[in-house]
């Protein structure tokens, strides 16, 4: 009995890679399209709401991205 499935590892590294990606293009995208600078707010500023909005960007996208792959 084989424990792993080379297919599926190489199925899961494929989905992975490609979530990665959309994740980090979508990101930027959102960064761009921000009225202000979004990691100068976070960092210098230590602007907290901008950094929960920042994480829930994230997250919301990451939602998206597995729906859409699953």
């Amino acid at each position: 009995m084989e424990l792993i499935n080379i297919n599926q590892l190489v199925s899961a590294v494929i989905y992975s890679i490609i979530g990665i990606v959309i994740f980090v293009v979508m990101f930027t995208m959102i960064d761009w399209i921000s009225p202000k600078d979004l990691w100068g707010e976070i960092a210098e500023k230590q602007n907290t709401a901008m950094a929960i909005l920042a994480g829930l960007v994230g997250l919301g996208i990451c939602i998206i991205i597995a729906s859409a792959i699953h």
